[in-house]
């Protein structure tokens, strides 16, 4: 069974950072796609960054491109997303997510595996 587990969510400032981590237990790093998805209040849930594991291809959402940064450390088995210079509008429950097949982001269709979400919170 597939676990995925968030944290490092936080209340920060705009122009600040955080660091999001997911441990995934029984999920196979050498196939698939991993990513990260968010969801505002009275929001739709929408794909922020993915990662294949094999090949390590990476894509963002245009609107987090060079502010974020997703990662994954196999030795550790978790999936990480660097946020930097966040704004008021980054603020929503975020999601590990993982996937056997993804074209470019990952698409909420796409994703077999949710974790519980972890909150950001971001002031102007």
């Amino acid at each position: 069974e597939v676990q995925l587990v968030e944290s490092g969510g936080g209340s920060v400032q705009a122009g600040g950072s955080l660091r999001l981590s997911c441990a995934a237990s029984g999920y196979t790093y050498s196939s698939g796609c991993m990513g990260w998805f968010r969801q505002a209040a009275g929001k739709g849930r929408e794909g922020v960054a993915t990662i294949y594991t094999r090949s390590r291809a990476t894509y963002y959402r245009d609107s987090v491109k060079g502010r974020f940064t997703i990662s994954q450390d196999n030795a550790k088995n978790t999936l990480y997303l660097q946020m930097s210079s966040l704004k008021p509008e980054d603020s929503a429950m975020y999601y590990c997510a993982a996937g056997t097949y993804c074209s470019g982001l990952m698409a909420v269709s796409q994703a077999h595996y949710w974790g519980q979400g972890t909150q950001v919170t971001v002031s102007s």
